[in-house]
C-alpha cells in the first residue's frame, strides 16, 4: 500500500454533538463491521462509556475504502479528557469538525478546533442532527462560516443517525486531507500516542508510525525511558487487535512491546529499532511527543481492606498506562493506612477512574475530598506545593498563599443568559466580557479561582440551570494571592487530619458547621459524650455533640432503697467519665466514605 493512499483523521467536537454515531456510520460504509455486529457507539469500548453516553478514550480504527487506508481515531468531547484529543492530533494530518444543529458552536467546539489549528490540520466542517425538529442548520452554519472564515457552500450538512451525507463527507476527507510523509528506507522511528496492559503480551504500545518499518521479532528500544523490548506482535486496529506482518511509514497500528513493566512505556515517548548489539540512540533524534498533562485536582485513594493495597498498586500502574493524564504517589495516613495521593483533570476524570477501580478491578474503595492544588511562599521566599490538608504549613512561617486562577468561557443561548449570570455572580469571578454569536448565543468569559470549578461543581450547576443547553471551557492563567485557611476536625479533643479541609477564611463557619454536623449524623455514639469541633488554628468556629449512649443499671431493681439506685447511677457516670479520659474510639470505614462523598 502507497503511502498516497493513506489517510489519517479524527473526528472533533463538543460532548453529544454525534462523533461516537458518525464513527459508527463510517464503519458501515466501509463494511469495517459487518451489519449483524453492528451496535450504537461501536468505538465506546468500555461499558461506562455506554452506560454515560460519552467517550472517554480515544479509539483507533482501520478502515478500507475505494482502495484507501483510512485511520480514524474517535475522540472524546468533554474538558476533563481534552489531552485524549490533544494526543490523537498529532497521529493525524485532518480533523472533521462536528457541530450539533440544535446547539450550535459550544465551548469545547472552540478549543478542540484551538489544539487542530495549532496542530497544522486540514479541517473539514459539518453540522449534524439536521434531521431534528430543532435543528437550526442555517443559523449554525452562519456561525461556522464566521469562525472558520469559509463560505456556506463548504459546510457539510449531515445526519449521522440516518447515514444522510455521511458518503460526501467521507469522500471530501479524502480529496482533502493530505497523505502522510515518511519514507520506508529511513530507520524505524514511531510516536506511542497511547497503550494498555495484556498480561500474556506485556505493554501493547498504540504508534504512528512516522519513518521506516517494523516486523515482528524484532528488537526494539524506546528513546525517553531508555528500556529495550521485543516486538511480540504488530497489527492494526479494526477496532479490535488485528495482527499484521509489517507496520510502514504513515501507518497506526500497535507493538506488543513484551516489557512486563508499565513504568517503562510512556506516552509521548519515541519507539525505534535495535540495529545491533553495539547500538546507540546517539544521532536518532527523538519526535516532539506531548506537553505533559498537568493534574488539576487531587484525591486519595485508599482501598477499604487494608489486604488490598497491592490489587490497589498494581490496578493505579495499568490505568496509568491507560491514561496518561492520571498520576499518583504513595502515601500513608494513620486512620487508614496504606494508599495513594491521584491527580486527575477534573471531577468527571476523577469519577471515571474511581469507578474503573471498582469495576475492573473489584475493589472497595475510601476516597478523600477532591482538592485543588495551593502554593505557599514561606518568609525564607521557597515555594511549597499544597496538594492537600496534610501539606498545609505552620501559618508563622508563610508569607502568603496563592492559588490558579483560570479563564472560564460560557457559551448559552439567551434565554439562559441571567440564570447563567446569576450563578456566576454567586462565584469569586471577574467579568471580563460578553459577546453575542449570532442572534441566539450569547459567549461569557469571566476569571476566577479554580477551586470554584472544581470543588463546588460549576459544570454540573451550569447544566442544571441551562438545562443542558450552556457549554464551558476553561484554560489555567496563574497563581494569585489567596486568603485561605486550614479547617481541623476534632473528634474527642483529638484531630483528625482526614476530614481537614482547605477553605477560604470567609467561609470556615458555614463549612465548619457543615461538616461537624455531618459527622454527628454519620459517627456511632459511645458510652461517654462525643464533642465534635472545627478549629482554625486552634480556634473553634463549631461544635456538635454525639450524647452517650445510656443502658438503664437500675432496670434489674424493684422498689427498695433509692440509695442503692443512686449508688448504681454514681457508679456508671465514673465508668463513662473513665472511658471518656481514656479517649479511645474507632471510626468505621464507612463514616470516611459518607464525609469524603459531601
Amino acid at each position: 500500500m502507497f503511502m498516497e493512499n493513506i489517510r489519517n483523521f479524527c473526528i472533533i467536537a463538543h460532548i453529544d454533538h454525534g462523533k461516537s454515531t458518525l464513527a459508527d456510520r463510517f464503519l458501515e460504509l466501509t463494511n469495517t463491521i459487518p451489519k449483524d455486529k453492528m451496535r450504537p457507539q461501536f468505538l465506546d469500548m468500555m461499558d461506562l462509556e455506554r452506560e454515560k453516553g460519552i467517550t472517554i478514550k480515544m479509539q483507533p480504527c482501520r478502515m478500507e475504502y475505494k482502495g484507501y487506508i483510512l485511520n480514524l481515531i474517535d475522540t472524546p468531547g468533554h474538558v476533563d479528557f481534552s489531552y485524549e484529543v490533544s494526543r490523537s492530533l498529532v497521529a493525524v494530518e485532518g480533523a472533521i469538525l462536528l457541530i450539533d444543529a440544535t446547539k450550535g458552536i459550544q465551548a469545547q467546539t472552540l478549543a478542540n478546533l484551538e489544539l487542530a489549528r495549532n496542530q497544522g490540520l486540514v479541517i473539514i466542517p459539518a453540522v449534524n442532527k439536521i434531521d431534528s425538529p430543532q435543528a437550526k442548520t442555517q443559523e449554525t452554519k452562519e456561525e461556522i462560516s464566521k469562525l472558520l472564515n469559509v463560505p456556506e457552500s463548504e459546510i457539510f450538512e449531515i445526519s449521522a443517525k440516518l447515514g444522510q451525507n455521511v458518503e460526501n463527507l467521507l469522500n471530501k476527507a479524502i480529496e482533502k486531507i493530505s497523505p502522510p510523509v515518511g519514507a520506508k528506507e529511513k530507520p524505524f522511528k514511531a510516536l506511542i500516542f497511547d497503550s494498555k496492559f495484556d498480561i500474556h503480551k506485556g505493554v501493547i504500545a498504540y504508534i504512528r508510525v512516522f519513518e521506516g518499518s517494523i516486523k515482528k521479532e524484532e528488537r526494539i528500544y524506546l528513546m525517553g525511558q531508555k528500556a529495550e523490548g521485543h516486538v511480540k506482535e504488530i497489527g492494526y486496529f479494526k477496532p479490535d487487535l488485528v495482527s499484521a506482518e509489517e507496520l510502514n511509514a504513515g501507518e497506526i497500528g500497535y507493538i506488543a512491546t513484551g516489557i512486563k513493566e508499565p513504568g517503562k512505556v510512556r506516552v509521548g515517548d519515541t519507539i525505534i529499532k535495535i540495529l545491533n548489539p553495539q547500538f546507540l540512540s546517539s544521532g536518532i533524534d527523538p519526535l516532539p511527543g506531548y506537553k505533559e498533562p498537568k493534574p488539576m485536582v487531587f484525591t486519595s485513594i485508599y482501598p477499604e481492606n487494608p489486604e488490598d493495597f497491592e490489587v490497589l498498586k498494581d490496578a493505579v500502574g495499568k490505568l496509568r498506562l491507560n491514561d496518561a493524564s492520571f498520576t499518583f504517589e504513595a502515601e500513608m495516613k494513620e486512620s487508614l493506612g496504606r494508599g495513594f495521593r491521584c491527580g486527575f483533570l477534573g471531577l468527571l476524570h476523577t469519577e471515571i477512574i474511581t469507578e474503573r477501580l471498582k469495576r475492573e478491578f473489584d475493589l472497595d474503595l475510601v476516597l478523600s475530598t477532591p482538592s485543588v492544588i495551593y502554593k505557599a511562599i514561606t518568609k525564607d521566599k521557597k515555594e511549597h506545593l499544597i496538594y492537600t490538608s496534610a501539606d498545609w504549613l505552620d501559618p508563622s512561617g508563610v508569607e502568603e498563599i496563592r492559588e490558579l486562577w483560570v479563564r472560564i468561557q460560557v457559551l448559552t443561548p439567551l434565554n439562559y443568559l441571567g440564570a447563567i449570570s446569576e450563578l456566576l455572580s454567586n462565584t469569586e469571578s471577574k467579568h471580563v466580557k460578553t459577546d453575542y454569536i449570532g442572534t441566539e448565543k450569547t459567549e461569557l468569559v469571566y476569571e476566577c479561582p479554580l477551586r470554584e470549578i472544581i470543588t463546588k461543581n460549576f459544570y454540573d450547576k451550569l447544566k442544571g440551570v441551562s438545562q443542558g443547553f450552556a457549554s464551558m471551557s476553561y484554560e489555567i492563567l496563574d497563581w494569585r494571592k489567596a486568603n485561605l485557611v486550614k479547617l481541623d476536625i476534632l473528634i474527642l479533643g483529638k484531630k483528625e487530619e482526614s476530614f481537614s479541609r482547605i477553605v477560604p477564611e470567609k467561609d470556615v463557619f458555614k463549612e465548619g458547621k457543615k461538616l461537624v454536623e455531618k459527622l454527628k449524623d454519620n459517627l456511632p455514639s459511645q458510652l461517654f459524650s462525643l464533642p465534635i469541633q472545627a478549629a482554625v488554628g486552634g480556634k473553634i468556629v463549631a461544635r456538635e455533640t454525639i450524647q452517650a449512649k445510656r443502658r438503664d443499671v437500675i432496670a434489674p431493681l424493684y422498689g427498695g432503697d433509692y440509695t442503692r439506685k443512686k449508688k448504681l447511677l454514681e457508679r456508671q457516670k465514673e465508668g463513662k467519665k473513665d472511658l471518656k479520659n481514656k479517649g479511645e474510639i474507632h471510626i468505621p470505614t464507612k463514616v470516611f466514605l459518607e464525609i469524603f462523598r459531601s
